[in-house]
């Protein structure tokens, strides 16, 4: 694909307010990452969405997709998965990035909207599995992977309020 996967011209589009064109873009975008994930370098991110010429510049809604992987939080195993992202932006000859992306010469760039939209998406906190058991505090062994038997030693700071509890009359009472 070409060296700017990400570039549409719309000259043409721009003629007739309300024309909308339907675009499928994809490649790789360098250094997406935050604290706890990051799109694999070389992976291609995919933009599927539709253009359409409005008073003043162009819109775009669609849907951008892109994998991404880390470790995760609680077992410190991989953790992967593939972003869904929906967008809703709008190009402008004087976008400034914050209301509106850059409309520059007739061409919409996909690539600073893909680049925002999934950095603000990655994981801060990925876990490899939402039922993800973690590792043991006290051994350290992986709970998804085998059981652990170490017991939380109790703290006796807090045993004055033993006089407190309940005792268990079990399930008849």
């Amino acid at each position: 694909m070409a060296a700017r996967p990400f570039i549409v011209h719309v000259a043409k589009l721009r003629r007739v307010l309300g024309t909308r064109w339907h675009e499928v873009r994809s490649g790789p975008i360098d250094d997406l990452a935050c604290s706890g994930s990051a799109v694999p370098a070389g992976a291609d991110l995919r933009a599927d969405v539709t253009l359409e010429a409005i008073a003043g510049g162009i819109t775009v809604v669609g849907l951008l997709e892109a994998p991404w992987t880390g470790e995760c939080r609680r077992c410190l195993t991989t953790a992967s998965g593939t972003l869904r992202i929906p967008v809703r932006e709008l190009y402008r000859s004087d976008g400034d990035g914050e209301d509106a992306y850059r409309l520059v010469a007739d061409e919409v760039d996909l690539e600073p909207l893909v680049h925002d939209a999934v950095l603000l998406e990655l994981p801060i906190a990925p876990v490899c599995d939402e039922g993800c058991l973690g590792l043991c505090p006290l051994c350290g062994g992986n709970r998804n992977e085998q059981a652990c038997s170490c017991e939380t030693p109790r703290d006796e700071r807090w045993a004055a309020l033993d006089v407190l509890r309940v005792p268990d009359l079990g399930p008849e009472n």
